[in-house]
């Protein structure tokens, strides 16, 4: 019988695309870069901000010369943009974010269960995003990129969720909706469910033990399990 859920954040709970989205072009805009779209930044993001960002910097970038990043000048253009990032972000965590749908009446009727958020975003903003959309309190705890040994895909993290609420593969089971959570899933040895709504499209889906459509359908699923 299952015992622990392991639920990602960023495409599972959270509809957090538009903001994210946001804070990219304006993280890239003085480098002269194009726009990106919603649905490109969703099918970018996943393993880490920090790594997007730096790749999406031109190779031949330089730091503007803007009063506005006097204080950043003596960084790399991929730290400006970092910077720029986090400070936007942060000031704009949630002006679009949303909760997806059925996710509030759904967990409130998991009681029964441990329930952890396992995201590779970083624990202050994962906690602020649930918080501001009101499903903070479902969850017996919140690990982040910086809280964790190892980010998704790796499932040293999984293992040590395991390990702290003394539960068995058999007994914990993870919720997501791309590749890197289905990955920490298989390597860990537990069973994986993956969500079709979220920001990666069916082909990185296919290796999940089980796909929904709609969250509530946790609901018939876990107690199969």
């Amino acid at each position: 019988m299952l015992k622990l859920l392991i639920f990602d954040l960023d495409g599972t709970l959270a509809d957090t695309g538009q903001d994210i989205t946001n804070a990219l072009n304006y993280a890239l805009s003085p480098f002269g870069g194009r726009e990106f779209s919603v649905e490109e930044t969703k099918s970018m993001v996943g393993s880490g901000i920090s790594k997007l960002l730096e790749s999406l910097v031109p190779a031949d970038a330089a730091i503007p010369e803007r009063s506005t990043l006097e204080n950043l000048k003596k960084n790399r253009p991929s730290d400006v943009v970092i910077t720029r990032f986090l400070e936007h972000y942060d000031n704009h965590l949630i002006e679009n974010t949303v909760a997806y749908p059925l996710v509030k009446e759904t967990l409130a009727k998991l009681g029964d269960y441990k329930k952890a958020v396992l995201s590779n975003k970083r624990e202050v903003y994962s906690k602020r995003v649930l918080e501001g959309i009101g499903i903070l309190q479902y969850f017996d705890v919140v690990l982040g990129s910086d809280s964790v040994r190892e980010k998704k895909p790796s499932p040293v993290p999984v293992f040590d969720l395991m390990e702290t609420y003394e539960v068995s593969k058999e007994e914990t089971l993870i919720i997501g909706d791309s590749n890197y959570d289905i990955e920490a899933g298989k390597a860990a040895g537990i069973k994986v469910v993956a969500v079709t709504y979220g920001f990666r499209s069916m082909k990185f889906l296919r290796d999940a033990d089980f796909i929904i459509d709609t969250f509530d359908e946790l609901l018939e699923i876990i107690p199969r399990i």
